[in-house]
C-alpha cells in the first residue's frame, strides 16, 4: 500500500490495535444496548405500518378493529422469545448463538441451516433498516424523494466505515441517537396518552379519508379473513428481528458476559414492547389510515386521492397528531426515527461478521472471514455484508414494502431450531444432574425454551404460508443456495486437508530428489540472467542448462554470439518456435525432460526484475507470469523466481511493512 493510501486508511479507520488490546473493545451494558438492540427497537418504526397495510387490504374497518389484537399477539411472541434467549446466553456464551446451539444439539446440518438463514437475514436487516430510515427521513426532508437509493447506499458506506473502526467506537457513535430515539418515542407516547385522557388528542389527517379494500377483498369469507389476519400477524412479527443478535454477540460484552447480555436482552425487550404497544394504540386513537396503494385506496368524498398524494408513515402521522401545533416535535421524531432505522443496520454489522468468522473457523466459509483487521473488527465480513446489502437496495429500489416480504423468515428459522436445540440441551444435562435445585432451574428453563420452540415454529409456518408467494420464497431460495455453497466450501477444505496430511509411514514428501534437472530461462544477457545462472549453479543440480526460445532469428543469433563471447560455463539450448510462441515450447520441453521416476525433479529458474510502480508492472513480466502459471500445474516441476530489484523499487519494502489484514491473527498486530 502506498504512503498516501496508508494515510487515508489511518484517517478513516484510526490506528491499528494490538491483539492484546482486544479486551479494551468489550462493551458495558450502556453501550451494548445501542449496539445490539437498535434493530429490535427500530422495528417500532415499521412493524405498525406492516400490520395496518396488510389489514388495510380489506378496508379501513378491519384495521381499526383488529390492529390491537395483532399487536398483542406479537407482544406475547416477543416476550416468550426474549425469555427463551435469556436461557441461551447463559448456556452458550461463546458467541455462536443459534448456530452453535443447533450444531451442538441437532447436528451440523441444522447448524448450517441456522447459519445460512441468519446470514441472509442480516443482509436483509441492513437493506430494510436503511431503506426505511431514508423513507422516514423523507417525510421531513422532501429533497430526498426520488433519491432514496443513492442516499441509502451512501449510508451503508458510512456505516461500513464506522464499523471498520471497531465495535466499541461504533457503540459510542450510536449510543446518543439510540437513547434519543427511546426518550423521544416514549415521551411522545406519554404526551399522546395524556392528551387522549384529556380528550385533546387530534385525529390524524388520514382519519378523514375512507380506506377502500383492494379489488377482490371487499367481502371476505371466514377462511379468507383468518388468512389475512395471519398475514398481518406475520408482517407484525418483523418487530422480533434483532432479538437473536445479543446471543450472537455475548463475547463483545464486559464480564460477567452472560449476565450482562441477559440484562441487556431484558431491557431491550421491555423498551421495544412499550414502544410497539404505544404506537399501535396512538395510531388507533388518532384514526391513522395507511394503504399499499394510497392513490386508489384512499378516498375523499368517495373519490380516490389520485396521483401526487404522498403518504406518511404511521410514525409520521402519529407525530403530527400528538405534536399538533408544535412542528419541532414532528421534525425531531422524523430525525430520530430516520437515525434509529439507519443505526439498526449496525446490529447486522456486528452479528454478520462474528457469525461469518465462526462459520469460517469451522470451514464453511472462506478463511479470510475469520481474520481480524487493524481495528480488531472482522473487516472482510463487514465489507461482504455492505456489498450484499447495497446490491439489494439497488435491485429493490430502496422500497421497504418490497424488501419486507423477504424479511423475518430467516430469523424464525433460527428461532425455531435454536429453541428445539435448547430443549435437547436441557434434556441431556438433566440426565446427568443430581442436585435438586439445579434440576429445578434446568426444568424451568426447558419449559421456557419448549414454549419458545412451539411458538416460533408456529409463527414460521404462518410466515411461510402467508408470505411465500409475496417474496419469502426468494429468501428461502437464497438460504438454500448459501447452504449448498457452504457445504461445497467445507468439502473443498476437507479435501485439501486430506491431501496435505502427513500419513504415518509415508515419507514420500520428505525424500530428497534423486536427480535434479535445472533450467535457466534466458531472453537476453543482463544482470538478472547472470544472477539466475549463478543461483542455479550454487544448488549443484545433476544437469544444468540455459534455455531460450527462437522467436526472432536475428536476436537469437546475436544472443548465441554474446553467450559464447562471454564464455558462460552453461550450455545454451535454443528451442524452435515457428509460431513465435514462448510459453508452449518451454512447457513442452520441460515435460520432455521430466522422467517417469517420481523422485526426479525439474527446477526452472526465471530471472525477474522487480519494479516499484503499478504502471511499470503493466509494461513488464507478463510472459514470465503466464509461463510461471503454466509450469506450476506441471507435476514434478518447481519454479524459482530470481529477483533483481530496479531503482524504482527502492524503499518499497519499507512501505509494505505497515499492518495488513491478518497481522492480528498471526500475532503481528
Amino acid at each position: 500500500m502506498s504512503s498516501s493510501g496508508r494515510v487515508v486508511k489511518r484517517v478513516i479507520l484510526g490506528r491499528a490495535m494490538r491483539s492484546d488490546r482486544l479486551g479494551e473493545t468489550l462493551l458495558p451494558k450502556r453501550l451494548a444496548l445501542p449496539v445490539f438492540a437498535s434493530d429490535a427497537l427500530s422495528s417500532v418504526a415499521y412493524a405498525p405500518d406492516e400490520i395496518l397495510l396488510t389489514l388495510g387490504l380489506a378496508g379501513g374497518a378491519l384495521a381499526a378493529t383488529h390492529s390491537w389484537e395483532i399487536a398483542l399477539a406479537v407482544v406475547v411472541v416477543m416476550s416468550v422469545i426474549i425469555l427463551s434467549y435469556r436461557q441461551n446466553v447463559h448456556a452458550y456464551p461463546s458467541g455462536g448463538g443459534d448456530y452453535e446451539v443447533a450444531s451442538v444439539n441437532l447436528g451440523p446440518r441444522a447448524g448450517l441451516t441456522v447459519g445460512s438463514a441468519l446470514l441472509v437475514d442480516y443482509v436483509l436487516t441492513v437493506a430494510v433498516s436503511v431503506s426505511a430510515g431514508v423513507q422516514n427521513a423523507a417525510s421531513a426532508f422532501t429533497f430526498l424523494r426520488g433519491h432514496e437509493v443513492a442516499a441509502a447506499v451512501t449510508i451503508v458506506v458510512l456505516l461500513t466505515a464506522m464499523n471498520l473502526r471497531g465495535v466499541r467506537e461504533s457503540g459510542k457513535a450510536f449510543a446518543t441517537p439510540t437513547y434519543l430515539f427511546i426518550v423521544t418515542i416514549l415521551g411522545m407516547a406519554v404526551i399522546g396518552f395524556f392528551r387522549q385522557a384529556a380528550g385533546t388528542l387530534p385525529q390524524a389527517e388520514s382519519a378523514a379519508y375512507e380506506l377502500a379494500p383492494v379489488e377482490g377483498m371487499g367481502a371476505l369469507g371466514t377462511a379468507a379473513m383468518a388468512f389475512l389476519l395471519l398475514r398481518a400477524f406475520s408482517s407484525g412479527c418483523a418487530a422480533l428481528t434483532g432479538v437473536e443478535a445479543i446471543s450472537n454477540g455475548v463475547p463483545a460484552f464486559q464480564k460477567p458476559k452472560s449476565r450482562n447480555a441477559a440484562t441487556t436482552l431484558a431491557l431491550m425487550g421491555g423498551v421495544a414492547i412499550a414502544m410497539l404497544v404505544s404506537m399501535v394504540a396512538l395510531a388507533r386513537w388518532t384514526g391513522v389510515k395507511i394503504a399499499e396503494d394510497p392513490e386508489t385506496q384512499l378516498l375523499q368524498d368517495g373519490r380516490p386521492l389520485g396521483e401526487g398524494h404522498v403518504q406518511d408513515t404511521v410514525m409520521g402521522q402519529v407525530a403530527k397528531s400528538v405534536f399538533d401545533g408544535f412542528h419541532p416535535g414532528v421534525v425531531l421524531v422524523s430525525i430520530v426515527t430516520g437515525l434509529i432505522l439507519v443505526l439498526a443496520a449496525n446490529t447486522a454489522f456486528n452479528g454478520f461478521p462474528v457469525l461469518g468468522s465462526i462459520l469460517a473457523r469451522d470451514g464453511f466459509l472462506p478463511r479470510q472471514l475469520h481474520t481480524r483487521g487493524d481495528r480488531l473488527a472482522f473487516s472482510n465480513g463487514i465489507l461482504l455484508l455492505a456489498g450484499a446489502a447495497a446490491g439489494l437496495i439497488a435491485v429493490y429500489d430502496a422500497q421497504v414494502t418490497k424488501l419486507i416480504q423477504l424479511y423475518i423468515v430467516g430469523v424464525f428459522v433460527s428461532f425455531t431450531l435454536s429453541q428445539v436445540g435448547m430443549v435437547r440441551h436441557w434434556n441431556r444435562h438433566l440426565a446427568l444432574e443430581r442436585d435438586r435445585r439445579v434440576r429445578t432451574r434446568m426444568q424451568r428453563s426447558r419449559i421456557i425454551n419448549g414454549v419458545g420452540a412451539a411458538m416460533s415454529g408456529l409463527v414460521l409456518l404462518v410466515v411461510l404460508a402467508t408470505k411465500f408467494l409475496h417474496g419469502a420464497g426468494y429468501a428461502i431460495a437464497a438460504m438454500a443456495t448459501l447452504f449448498a455453497i457452504m457445504v461445497a466450501i467445507r468439502k473443498h477444505y476437507d479435501h485439501v486437508r486430506n491431501e496435505l496430511a502427513v500419513v504415518p509411514g509415508d515419507t514420500k514428501a520428505q525424500l530428497l530428489p534423486s536427480r535434479v534437472h535445472a533450467i535457466v530461462l534466458v531472453s537476453k544477457i543482463h544482470k538478472p540472467t547472470l544472477r539466475a545462472i549463478s543461483y542455479a549453479r550454487a544448488t549443484r543440480p545433476s544437469v544444468l542448462e540455459a534455455l531460450t526460445v527462437d522467436v526472432d532469428p536475428d536476436e537469437t543469433a546475436t544472443l548465441q554470439r554474446e553467450w559464447d563471447a562471454r564464455d558462460i560455463p552453461v550450455a545454451l539450448k535454443v528451442l524452435e518456435s515457428p509460431y513465435r510462441e514462448i510459453t508452449r515450447p518451454v512447457v513442452d520441453y520441460v515435460k520432455s525432460v521430466r522422467s517417469d521416476n517420481p523422485r526426479d525433479l525439474v527446477v526452472v529458474y526465471i530471472p525477474q526484475y522487480v519494479l516499484g510502480h503499478w504502471w511499470e508492472q503493466v509494461l513488464h513480466n507478463q510472459s514470465a507470469l503466464r509461463l510461471r502459471t503454466r509450469l506450476l500445474f506441471t507435476p514434478g516441476v518447481m519454479v524459482s523466481s530470481v529477483p533483481w530489484q530496479l531503482a524504482s523499487s527502492a524503499g518499497v519494502e519499507d512501505r509494505l511493512d505497515g499492518p495488513v489484514a491478518g497481522d492480528v491473527r498471526r500475532g503481528e498486530g
